[in-house]
């Protein structure tokens, strides 16, 4: 019975605040509309995760009964005996409602789920507000079309790190979209991030830090500011990442020696959606982490729906250089910057580490998204930098037949 009052609870409330948050940034009704969707299809999703995980098994489970194997609490069993980051982190997270309350898994998937679904209405809302047009592929808008995708729901609707990742990510970038008035919101995203994937936490620092100190907006001595509080979080963070990635030092050497372990291990025959990593050049390697499983790799429902969303990104990269402008950069919104400076170094990071098609998924879904929007902000920048051309040749040439005109009266009445 509390399982169904908290789920019922959380989804009024989350109706409710779709209402609040479609007003406040004066978004038309029918996002409104497509925000109400999105919470159902991602409940939706939630139920479609037990079931997966429940048959094909997951470490999700293990979050939830407190039964992961790796994680070994010496003496008596509390609460903040499972206090750490990572895989502890999650575990303190369903410490009290899987334990103390004894809430059913899918209720942890489908709380878990909500905290989703807030970050993909961040994103949403942040591309309703600040985008100048939309684009169409076969005559259908990708937005709000792509806020649909199944891996955007999927890997975030489940007891995990995913969807704990994704939420704070997206609501860190909603932070510094407007830093001076939400940084302390920034603040608790980050410490989220960190807490269930430090490597991430990191990089957030990092790319938002350069983002900001890139703009034109801030002053130059807030600018030294910030540059030197990033470099010093970073290099304090640097321990616990280089921990939490079992490695002695953060440097390149050892990170190289982890990513050929982890390649090593993950292509093994046993694992059935591997890929030789190692055989791969480095372009190859790019191409499989972005843009793989294609149609012909698709071992699964869920692969096959990936393909599909694959052949998306692939042909919208091919837009870059197209639509590729220093003004479109200039003017790209803050938290598509941010996003962008973060994707880089964790996709050369993961490219050089992951080889199975199925982890690749589960992890660049994280910032994926952030590329994609990258991708529609060139094409609808320079959608309406055409559109602007067009207009201002228009009003020209009304301008210069409205002075051919005036001539022509100033002819006829100096004639008469």
């Amino acid at each position: 019975m509390l399982d169904i009052i908290l789920i019922l609870t959380f989804l009024v409330a989350l109706i409710n605040s779709n209402s609040s948050i479609a007003k406040k940034f004066g978004l038309p009704y029918k996002y409104e509309v497509h925000l109400h969707y999105l919470l159902f299809y991602h409940v939706f999703f939630s139920f479609f995760f037990t079931w997966y995980i429940l048959n094909f098994g997951g470490d999700s489970q293990g979050y939830w009964r407190l039964g992961m194997q790796q994680v070994l609490i010496k003496g008596e069993e509390t609460w903040f005996s499972y206090w750490g980051t990572s895989t502890t982190f999650i575990l303190w997270l369903c410490y009290i409602p899987a334990r103390i309350l004894g809430l059913n898994y899918i209720t942890g998937n489908v709380l878990f789920g909500f905290l989703g679904f807030i970050g993909i209405r961040y994103i949403f809302v942040m591309v309703a507000d600040l985008f100048p047009t939309n684009h169409k592929v076969l005559n259908i808008p990708l937005f709000p079309t792509v806020f649909y995708f199944l891996n955007l729901h999927f890997w975030t609707a489940g007891v995990g790190k995913d969807a704990i990742a994704f939420w704070g990510i997206a609501w860190f970038l909603f932070g510094i979209q407007k830093y001076k008035d939400r940084w302390w919101q920034a603040a608790i995203a980050l410490f989220f991030v960190y807490m269930a994937r430090p490597h991430m936490g990191q990089a957030l620092i990092g790319g938002s830090a350069l983002a900001i100190l890139l703009g034109s907006e801030i002053k130059l001595q807030y600018k030294i500011l910030l540059g030197i509080v990033a470099s010093v979080g970073t290099f304090l963070l640097m321990g616990s990442t280089a921990e939490f990635l079992k490695v002695e030092e953060l440097n390149l050497e050892a990170l190289t020696e982890l990513s050929n372990t982890t390649s090593g291990n993950l292509s093994r025959g046993r694992v059935g959606s591997a890929v030789d990593l190692s055989s791969y050049s480095l372009p190859m390697r790019l191409f499989t982490y972005l843009f793989r499983p294609l149609f012909f790799d698709a071992h699964n429902f869920v692969a096959l729906f990936s393909s599909i969303e694959n052949l998306l990104y692939l042909w919208l990269s091919f837009y870059i250089y197209r639509n590729w402008t220093p003004e479109a950069i200039r003017d790209m919104p803050l938290f598509i910057k941010a996003g962008m400076i973060t994707f880089i170094p964790v996709t050369l990071a993961f490219m050089n580490s992951l080889s199975n098609l199925g982890v690749v998924m589960r992890m660049k879904n994280m910032t994926m998204i952030y590329f994609l929007l990258f991708c529609l902000w060139l094409i609808v920048y320079q959608k309406k930098v055409r559109f602007l051309r067009v207009k201002a040749k228009i009003k020209e040439a009304k301008q210069h037949m409205a002075l051919v005109k005036q001539k022509k009266r100033n002819d006829e009445h100096s004639f008469y």
